[in-house]
């Protein structure tokens, strides 16, 4: 249905951005709604934010403010941009896409580490 390949994750500083990237292939990518989540060690798995396909967005009280998720549906690409990251947002990124029949984010790639450490 949806395959997607994150990217753009790396070792930053606290304080410091970084920009997440999302690959997604399939015909219906420009119709469905899309998001990220981060699992992080010994924590459950967290939706941070999510982008219907006209662009509505909404996040998780924990990255409100810091992180702007977006999307090009004509390079089939979503994005994550995280701003004064803190080592609490350490964690590998999955970029996700909407179940259209249940509703549930069911649909993610492999992921993209993101450490924040000094």
């Amino acid at each position: 249905q949806v395959q997607l390949v994150e990217s753009g994750g790396g070792l930053v500083q606290p304080g410091e951005s970084l920009r997440l990237s999302c690959a997604a292939s399939g015909s219906i990518f420009s119709a469905t709604t899309m998001g990220w989540s981060r699992q992080a060690p010994g924590k459950q798995r967290e939706l941070v934010a999510t982008i219907t396909s006209g662009g509505s967005t909404n996040y998780a009280d924990s990255v409100k403010g810091r992180f702007t998720i977006s999307r090009d549906n004509a390079k089939n690409t979503v994005y994550l941009q995280m701003s004064s990251l803190k080592p609490e947002d350490a964690a590998v990124y999955y970029c996700d896409a909407q179940d259209p029949i249940s509703g549930e984010f069911d649909y993610w790639g492999q992921g993209t580490q993101v450490t924040v450490s000094s």
